[in-house]
């Protein structure tokens, strides 16, 4: 054996290609690295197609001709050529080769891959695993250079280096000496992986690059070890100077990028105030942003209600500067109309949790001014809770700047009653539940956490309230009956026919709105529109549960809220609470929603009528489309003005909705010019009424009572919320058992029962 061994050491050393199981030794011939053969082509084909969509997210795609090469190889007939051209192809992106020979031994050499930096930006390259003994550990990368914290000035420590994990950069972004662990190797003869590797200096840098998969794994003579100089690109200091519509300095959202697609500053490794999911930045008047000196595609713009514009730049060492002037479609706070997402988060989801448990409030501040985002209600919740706490006040946060205001509030997630629907608690005064002093000891039953916020004052509802309640159909409304097995507006069913004590012990509503914009929007709607159609008042308000549902932006989900007066966190969530407001995706707005001039959010938003009769329903309608559609639908947004779009053209429909039911209806051309719209509307009995685009926008409800009656528009509607109680019940009665809460769900939910029964009982026929 160990003459072998001798033998086998020593064929390395001279380079010499060995096969074991088909698998070759990485000695390089003209400087490509060698094929393996025997390698199932499905599980190939598939790291494909990752390595690519890595590479896309991650703001690095691969070059163009890559992809288009690689897409003709995994369409030859022959599997065997198949795994021959992918490796060919991807062996070019290769910084490095890794053989783990049949003793788990690791030896390292360089690929054909160009070893060049840009100072303080991180890379992507490839690295090829030829894993002959088929190991499904880790793989550790190390080296003498590294440095050992981001205040390392040690001249020779200069670089940082990790192999590519999702976890690593969702939980690990800075220098803790504990990151995540490495995701393990496959077992595959050979696979690809992505490495990240950062400069901090400029100039040519050498570095000694070791990898092993585990205490004992390193070769003979220091062979899991490459040698490699690399030539720094240094970066360019950039000044951008930005102007509003009106001429004053702004914040504004960037997005940079070089002739093959690649982002700049790079998302990987990003930390705060930038954000490392997301491909812009955003930046104040007079900031800078680093580049490397060269040519670039540069978007601006300031959220939904601004235009984006792109334009080509070249940065170098005597242009060093960008001015943009940002130029508005529409200003819904001109009339009174104050934007707001009453779901956001400083921490967990996407967040890092190193090195510290999620973001500043201050980070969170300069996405709400860079996407006009008029107040951000930023909720702590399950990750990072004990942290996080610190910056709850009951008050806005001293980073708010009028009219931006950011506010520290809760929603009931990953503790408590989560499992029966996570709750938004807006405009707490005490942000912990009686019995302790973080987050373990809260309640299952949602009630009882509503009526703990409700004593307070808050403004509650669930969040993302479309999950665990698909109907299986495309109607609205629909009348099968959901599973009620998710984290949306589950209890939500038997909570809204609840009061509860209020601020000074009067009873109030125990729910005052749905969330939506971040769910699909059928489930959403469905089950407001059975519970509007019962009589109750639960309003609506847009949210974007950032950076989970979507890290995209914040605000990508919006509340347009009316005041009459100043700005004002507390007036704010009142409007949320009075439904004098619409919601919206900042593409599509609905104005001054008016029936027979009553105001939506207006005195209850109550019209009573002494007998059946018509209606005037006026708003202010405005929308923006692109004039050309895109080839295929969004799918990374619930709510989209795409979605509303008629066929190819730049039309959407306006719609008047009764009782949950469009009865007029009016195209109107999407380029963002504002329409007075009016209907007549008849009203038989009494009634909700409100304007939608369906899939983009919704007013709050406008409610008309006739000869006094409680609205009762459906008797499936209250059917169907009735077989809704036992439904829920059957999915959330185990959860409430946990904490020997069954008493107390079984009183809740009876109570819900007798009130649908009720309802029903009062409920004509002919009201259908």
């Amino acid at each position: 054996m160990m003459r072998i061994r001798q033998l086998y050491s020593m064929c390395l050393l001279a380079g010499t290609l060995l096969s074991s199981a088909g698998s070759p030794s990485i000695a390089k011939t003209q400087n490509n690295l060698p094929v393996a053969a025997d390698v199932p082509a499905q599980p190939l084909r598939a790291q494909v197609r990752t390595i690519i969509d890595t590479c896309n997210a991650l703001g690095s795609p691969l070059p163009y001709n890559t992809i288009t090469a690689m897409a003709a190889a995994m369409t030859e007939p022959k599997e065997e050529r198949q795994v021959e051209r992918i490796q060919q192809i991807l062996d070019q992106n290769c910084l490095l080769a890794l053989q783990i020979n049949p003793e788990s031994r690791v030896t390292v050499v360089p690929g054909p891959a160009r070893p060049t930096l840009l100072q303080k930006e991180w890379k992507l390259y490839l690295i090829k695993v030829y894993n002959q003994a088929g190991v499904t550990a880790p793989l550790h990368p190390s080296s003498p250079e590294l440095m050992t914290g981001i205040a390392d000035k040690n001249q020779d420590h200069w670089l940082d280096m990790k192999v590519y994990s999702q976890q690593n950069w969702v939980n690990y972004n800075g220098n803790d000496p504990a990151p995540p662990a490495d995701k393990p190797l496959t077992g595959l003869p050979v696979e690809y992986r992505i490495v990240q590797i950062y400069s901090r200096d400029a100039g040519m840098r050498q570095a000694k690059l070791r990898f092993d998969v585990g205490q004992g794994t390193q070769d003979l003579g220091f062979r899991n070890e490459a040698d490699m100089l690399f030539r720094c690109q240094p970066t360019l200091e950039v000044t951008l100077h930005v102007r509003d519509e009106k001429g004053a300095p702004s914040m504004a959202m960037f997005q940079f990028r070089d002739a093959a697609g690649h982002v700049y500053p790079s998302e990987v490794g990003r930390l705060a105030p930038d954000f490392f999911f997301q491909p812009q930045v955003y930046r104040a008047d007079g900031e800078k942003v680093h580049l490397p000196a060269g040519a670039f595609t540069v978007m601006a713009g300031r959220g939904p209600e601004y235009k984006v514009e792109t334009s080509q730049h070249v940065f170098d060492a005597t242009h060093k500067s960008l001015s943009v002037k940002l130029a508005r479609w529409i200003d819904p706070s001109a009339g009174g109309w104050w934007s707001g997402d009453h779901h956001i988060h400083a921490a967990g989801c996407k967040h890092y949790t190193n090195p510290t448990a999620g973001v500043t409030a201050a980070d969170m501040m300069r996405s709400c001014l860079g996407e006009d985002l008029k107040v951000g209600c930023n909720l702590t919740w399950g990750p990072c809770f004990d942290y996080q706490k610190q910056f709850f006040t009951g008050s806005i946060d001293k980073v708010s700047r009028y009219p931006y205001l950011l506010r520290y509030d809760v929603e009931v997630s990953g503790f408590g009653s989560h499992e029966s629907g996570h709750l938004c608690l807006l405009r707490l005064k005490n942000e912990i539940y009686p019995g302790g002093d973080s987050y373990h000891h809260w309640p299952k039953l949602g009630l009882s956490t509503l009526r703990w916020a409700k004593a307070q004052g808050a403004v509650c509802g669930p969040a993302h309230s479309g999950f665990g309640i698909e109907t299986g159909t495309t109607d609205l409304p629909s009348y099968n009956v959901p599973k009620f097995n998710g984290i949306g507006a589950n209890e939500y069913i038997v909570d809204v026919t609840h009061l509860v004590p209020g601020a000074d012990g009067t009873p109030v509503q125990a729910v005052d709105f749905m969330s939506t914009c971040d769910t699909p929007y059928l489930n959403e709607l469905n089950i407001w529109y059975h519970t509007l159609n019962c009589g109750y008042r639960t309003r609506i308000s847009g949210e974007t549960d950032f950076p989970c549902i979507s890290g995209e932006r914040v605000g990508k989900g919006r509340s347009y809220v009316k005041l009459d007066k100043q700005l004002d966190f507390d007036a704010w969530t009142q409007g949320i609470h009075d439904g004098r407001c619409y919601v919206s995706d900042g593409l599509s707005h609905l104005m001054d929603f008016s029936v027979n001039g009553l105001g939506v959010g207006e005195n209850g938003s109550q019209l009573t009528l002494n007998a059946p009769g018509t209606v005037q329903i006026n708003v202010n309608a405005a929308t923006m489309l692109a004039s050309s559609a895109p080839p295929s639908p969004p799918t990374d947004s619930y709510w989209s003005v795409e979605r509303a779009r008629i066929g190819a053209s730049r039309t959407v429909p306006v719609e008047v909705i009764v009782n949950g039911k469009p009865v007029a209806k009016e195209i109107l051309t999407a380029d963002g010019s504002r329409k007075s719209l009016s209907f007549q509307v008849a009203i038989k009995q009494s009634s909700w009424v409100a304007v939608r685009i369906l899939g983009s926008s919704h007013t709050n409800p406008v409610f008309v009572l006739v000869e006094g009656k409680p609205i009762r528009a459906s008797k499936r509607s209250a059917e169907w919320c009735l077989a809704g109680v036992e439904q829920c019940w059957k999915s959330k009665q185990q959860f409430y058992a946990q904490t020997g809460e069954t008493a107390e769900a079984t009183r809740a939910y009876d109570h819900a029962r007798d009130e649908y029964k009720k309802i029903l009982a009062e409920t004509a026929a002919e009201a259908e």
